[in-house]
């Protein structure tokens, strides 16, 4: 009889798995089945922005691979709208809810499990209310939702969006494209928590620039609703006119039903899994995505990193090892890129508060430059922040804001942090240079120059 492997969750981390498991074994060696809670599979929810902003004409260009293609072409039993409600590991068995007919209970056993049940967004109790109007950008069905509210009757003039991270500036963007007056609420000094506050206070500029009204260093409190619908948000610094709220608080993993069946949870909140994604001490049990923990190659420490480029990597990883091939994760170090308007902010590695929480003594250098050499049409400011070992000089972490050709740079030193590089060692890169494209000393080598420096 075929093997059966059973997949929670039909996003980016379990339909890599699922996909790079078949095409290793064909059916008659192993049947996949995959529950999905939402209408899709394997869609960028980090598109959502732009689809809301009108940059992004459907909802169709977000997904990857349809159920029909992965039905059809790797033969592979996609079950949309069921909800895994539990797991039983004794029985080799997964419960899953129907959610289009009435929550009907269905029972799946399973020789293999790959649990890729992703993450769910921080809810602060104020939010969690039934007023209309109030929404999160997690899922394409959640874009969807927001969509339609925005092209209602009547139609929203004032939002509130909660929270500075990545995706409440690119919502606050997309409100903001869309014609309505728009807040940005954010608790930390700056908004950008992910760089550091120096680097944040750039991105609150451009922000403003855009027109918005940004709140930093204010916490929300509650919310004001008439009739059924949102119309205010109440903060420490006064209460904000709101005909729609949108939520961008983060996430946490969506771990809860694996803690239910005892798979080990490690300081996190998420799944704790071995270098081929196999959850540690479960037999035949695997784990990949937004719901897991991995290792970060600069502290060495575990982090919960929400990422769609990590759990891509770490599904084709389960796949590959479940199709009896061999592949691991090998860590992160943190690299994220975005963008607002025509701001580019990038980073990697660790922030100051995060080197020196892990132990390390470390000098930060700061240069201003530019990303065309200064004479050419369209040269514009760049910020380069460098954190270095104070001894060593290797490289801990790195932060860029600026125009175009900003936030790609990032990569370099993405490379750098995960090849363990000094900033010595940096300084002599051999980067391209064109004066379309870099001043003769690209703004990396300009920093790790400065590093250098402040080491000696």
């Amino acid at each position: 009889m075929a093997e059966k492997l059973v997949v929670v969750g039909g996003d980016a981390a379990g339909m890599s798995a699922a996909s790079q498991a078949r095409r290793r074994r064909d059916a008659s060696d192993l049947e996949i089945v995959a529950f999905e809670r939402g209408h899709f599979t394997s869609y960028s929810a980090c598109g959502i922005p732009y689809w809301v902003g009108g940059l992004v004409d459907d909802v169709d260009q977000l997904v990857s691979r349809d159920p029909a293609t992965f039905r059809k072409d790797f033969q592979i039993d996609v079950r949309l709208r069921h909800e895994v409600v539990g797991i039983d590991l004794d029985r080799r068995e997964v419960v899953a809810r129907d959610l289009e007919n009435g929550g009907r209970e269905v029972r799946e056993g399973f020789d293999q499990l790959v649990y890729a049940a992703g993450a769910v967004p921080v809810t602060p109790e104020w939010a969690r209310t039934d007023a209309a109007g109030v929404f999160g950008v997690q899922t394409l069905d959640d874009g969807a939702a927001l969509i339609d509210w925005l092209d209602g009757d009547p139609m929203p003039r004032n939002a509130v969006v909660v929270g500075g991270g990545y995706i409440g500036v690119e919502m606050a963007e997309a409100m903001i494209q869309r014609g309505l007056s728009v807040t940005l609420v954010e608790r930390s000094p700056e908004p950008m928590s992910t760089v550091d506050p120096d680097m944040g206070a750039l991105v609150r500029e451009a922000l403003c620039g855009l027109g918005l009204d940004v709140r930093s260093g204010v916490g929300v409190t509650g919310l004001e609703t008439r009739d059924g619908r949102v119309t205010a948000v109440v903060t420490e610094d006064g209460t904000l006119p709101a005909d729609v709220v949108v939520l961008g608080l983060g996430v946490r993993p969506n771990a809860a039903l694996a803690a239910e069946a005892g798979l080990p949870i490690g300081p996190t909140g998420a799944i704790r899994v071995d270098l081929r994604m196999r959850v540690v001490d479960t037999p035949g049990v695997w784990a990949a995505g937004d719901c897991v923990e991995c290792v970060h190659r600069v502290s060495g420490q575990p982090v919960f990193v929400p990422l769609g480029t990590h759990a891509n990597k770490q599904g084709r990883v389960a796949g590959i090892n479940i199709g009896g091939g061999y592949a691991t994760f090998a860590g992160v170090v943190g690299t994220a890129v975005t963008r607002v308007c025509d701001l580019e902010v990038g980073r990697t590695g660790l922030r100051e508060d995060e080197a020196a929480a892990a132990g390390f003594e470390f000098v930060v250098v700061r240069v201003e430059s530019t990303n065309r050499a200064g004479y050419y049409p369209g040269a514009k400011p760049m910020t380069v922040k460098l954190i270095a070992e104070r001894r060593s000089g290797r490289l801990l972490g790195a932060q860029i804001v600026g125009r175009s050709e900003a936030a790609k740079r990032i990569d370099v030193l993405a490379v750098a942090l995960w090849n363990r590089m000094t900033v010595d060692e940096m300084s002599g890169l051999d980067l391209g240079y064109a004066p379309p494209y870099a001043p003769v000393w690209d703004p990396v080598l300009v920093a790790a120059r400065k590093a250098v420096d402040a080491i000696r």
